[in-house]
């Protein structure tokens, strides 16, 4: 038969306190307001949006932000918000805007701090040029059960762009782009925080 998932959110985003303690949330912070680059990982479900959001929510409201999303699901209330989303191809297969083109028309923008819903492909690899480069304070998401395994599948990801750069590179730019892994995880229906991780400790 048909099956239909319905995403609902919140009336009210909920704050960086709702994910873990406060030694956690204000190391979180530190992070967060020292611009360095964090990447969310964790499984599906897991929280990993909604705290991508908490944490957009305490920006500086001077700063200008871009997000790009396959599908709009970031609520910043936050007044110098730019919002690039997906679009599918049409019913003759054209017309078709992907991630990876919104991250470098992004770059376009003047950012101040750069936010992709959830990196999955080769548009890995705009995001961590543009990390790199000095867009210092980017947040993203990637599907991954470590912080190891979330380096490991940045770099996958960024190989997938065809690029022709050879692996010790393309390591040493994710290390480089990335400066801090946080871990969710959802049990028995509880979201929380489980771990923090600077890259250059792993």
């Amino acid at each position: 038969g048909t099956h239909i998932a319905i995403r609902k959110f919140p009336a009210e985003p909920l704050p960086l306190e709702a994910f873990g303690p406060p030694a956690a949330i204000d190391r979180l912070r530190h992070h967060l307001h020292a611009r360095a680059n964090i990447v969310v990982f964790g499984a599906t479900g897991t929280g990993k949006t909604s705290l991508v959001n908490a944490m957009a929510a305490e920006i500086d409201p001077g700063e200008r932000i871009v997000t790009i999303e396959d599908a709009a699901e970031l609520r910043i209330p936050l007044p110098h918000v730019v919002r690039l989303e997906c679009r599918p191809e049409n019913g003759e297969g054209a017309g078709r805007i992907d991630t990876r083109a919104l991250a470098r028309a992004a770059l376009r923008l003047r950012p101040d701090r750069l936010i992709v819903g959830e990196v999955r492909g080769p548009e890995a690899l705009e995001l961590v040029w543009a990390m790199s480069s000095g867009h210092t304070g980017s947040l993203s998401t990637c599907h991954a059960k470590s912080a190891v395994d979330a380096l490991y599948r940045l770099e996958t990801f960024v190989l997938l762009a065809d690029a022709a750069l050879p692996l010790t590179a393309v390591r040493a730019q994710v290390r480089s782009a990335v400066n801090v892994l946080v871990g969710l995880q959802r049990t028995g229906g509880v979201r929380r925080l489980t771990s923090i991780d600077e890259v250059g400790s792993l």
